[in-house]
């Protein structure tokens, strides 16, 4: 790569608006109704809350080695950098392929799906109008940025500041109000009619829900002192996502109690209803809808910096590698996965392109981890931060997301596996794209 390419990027975003991409990479729909996808696969309230926090421990530990690694190299392109350095271009193509094809643009697609359902609620509007709304949030995000990301990140920090906003009317509705006089004991206590339930089983909705902590590394080329930056922004980013989460699900679990929790599929919807009926139903739809779409906006964003990268290095098409003269976006790139993304969500449904996301999201950051030990061994200069406890910390959550994505693919064949199968089918696509084009392949 060009080194001076990287710099044509406008470094414009400041710690708060890198904190802030942090937690609104994270916090999309997933949180107002996995929950109940959760409860259904726990024993108890106790278990759920402990899957939570679990999950959330584990993504903390993801993104301290991510710190590290975007401190090593602060550059646009994120895991598709680190691993075409690691382990080679074929590594890099494929994610930046799966990536394109299922990882970000599959996210996308399935939180654009809760955007339009909310949406549709909060105007009381029919069913017909849940596919041109989901096209038309896409389509919304993609356009805004495409003028530069100082107006994107303005945006951005509206949203993440919204949806902050909507999480915390809902904690304090469900303990202050609701939950008052529940108790401990109800919170965590066991449901009979969940005795027996696989735990594995609840991993994947919950990593879901955790699932973006690497997009502020995709961006790290438009970051202020990236290497004080970037470690900061994202502990303290995903600080405030764990206790998020922990506290929205302990409001749902005073509220509705774990078996109310397991039979709901909208609990922040149910919660609000209960508490303040039909304006507490609108008011959290509203939030919900925000941010969602705040979701799409980063991830569509993050994923055009790796196909704008990977275009610089011939692994993809010459004119995604572009940037617009006056606004120093990839505009084509943005525009390419944001039309993939439309794409998907006319033809898939929300479970499937959850499934398909989270395999895929999942594994690439396992495997992004991983090229740290790389990193270590073969780098010798340090960014500045290094992750505390290396290698135990890293090598634990290579082995935790290993065993959940193997379980996942035991437990959930069909959907798993083609995720798998879209991944190994860049093998061939890379073969081929090496032969026609290898004027800047190695």
């Amino acid at each position: 790569m060009n080194p001076s390419s990287r710099t044509a990027y406008a470094r414009s975003l400041r710690p708060r608006d890198a904190a802030l991409v942090v937690v609104g990479g994270i916090i999309g729909g997933g949180i107002f109704l996995n929950p109940g996808i959760v409860a259904q696969r726990t024993e108890s309230g106790l278990a759920l809350l402990l899957m939570w926090v679990a999950a959330g421990v584990l993504t903390l530990i993801g993104a301290l080695c991510y710190a590290e690694l975007g401190a090593r190299r602060p550059h646009a392109g994120g895991s598709y950098v680190y691993l075409r350095e690691a382990f080679g271009p074929l590594a890099g193509f494929l994610f930046g392929w799966t990536m394109l094809l299922v990882i970000y643009s599959g996210s996308s697609a399935a939180v654009a799906t809760i955007f339009a359902s909310y949406t549709a609620a909060l105007f009381g509007l029919q069913s017909a109008w849940a596919l041109p709304l989901t096209v038309g949030g896409l389509v919304f995000v993609s356009a805004i940025n495409l003028f530069g990301i100082r107006l994107g990140a303005q945006i951005q920090n509206l949203f993440a500041l919204l949806k902050l906003l909507a999480v915390a009317v809902l904690v304090a509705c469900g303990l202050f109000l609701a939950g008052a006089g529940a108790g401990h004991g109800q919170l965590l206590a066991a449901d009979p009619a969940r005795q027996g339930v696989g735990f594995i089983g609840a991993a994947l909705p919950v990593l879901f829900a955790y699932s973006g902590f690497t997009y502020l590394n995709n961006l790290a080329g438009e970051v202020r002192e990236p290497q004080r930056t970037l470690p900061r922004a994202l502990a303290l980013g995903m600080g405030l996502v764990i206790v998020a989460y922990a506290l929205v699900n302990v409001a749902y679990l005073a509220v509705l109690g774990h078996a109310g929790l397991a039979a709901s599929t909208a609990p922040a919807a149910d919660v609000m209803q209960q508490v303040a009926g039909p304006v507490g139903a609108k008011l959290i739809a509203l939030g919900v809808a925000i941010s969602t779409l705040g979701f799409c906006n980063i991830t569509l964003v993050a994923g055009a910096r790796v196909l704008q990268v990977m275009g610089e290095d011939g692994l993809f098409f010459r004119a995604v590698a572009r940037l617009h003269p006056r606004w120093r976006t990839p505009n084509t790139a943005l525009l390419l996965l944001s039309g993939w993304a439309v794409v998907l969500a006319l033809s898939g449904s929300y479970g499937q392109l959850l499934d398909y996301a989270t395999f895929g999201d999942w594994l690439a950051c396992a495997i992004g981890v991983a090229t740290l030990f790389w990193y270590r061994r073969h780098d010798r200069a340090s960014g500045g931060f290094r992750v505390p406890g290396y290698p135990w910390l890293p090598l634990l959550f290579v082995a935790a997301v290993t065993a959940v994505v193997l379980l996942s693919l035991r437990d959930n064949p069909r959907n798993s596996g083609i995720g798998l199968l879209i991944m190994l089918a860049g093998v061939p696509v890379y073969a081929l794209w090496r032969h026609l084009f290898s004027r800047t392949l190695p």
